[in-house]
């Protein structure tokens, strides 16, 4: 029993470290579902992103990274400005 504890708390830490990372950035400027769309497009054409929601409501990208992976603020605030947008980091 003790092992199996001791493997079971090891195989969450690892699970934890390797967990994918989130970040929710405020788009000023989003007004359309075409810009929601231009956006989604931006960023899934960057390899260290799995998975983008993009809130034309709310005006704000919810940007999943890959394992291990991350985008800087500065580049995502770069792929916005490019896109035509500012970003709001909270």
């Amino acid at each position: 029993m003790k092992q199996f504890l001791i493997s079971a708390m090891v195989f969450l830490s690892t699970s934890l470290a390797l967990a994918s990372e989130t970040i929710t950035v405020g788009v000023k400027g989003m007004v359309c579902a075409f810009c929601a769309q231009g956006i989604e497009k931006k960023f899934m054409a960057q390899p260290e992103v799995a998975k983008i929601e993009v809130s034309l409501a709310n005006k704000f990208v919810k940007i999943n990274f890959k394992d291990g992976k991350r985008l800087s603020n500065d580049k995502i605030s770069e792929i916005l400005k490019d896109a035509g947008y500012e970003s709001k980091f909270e």
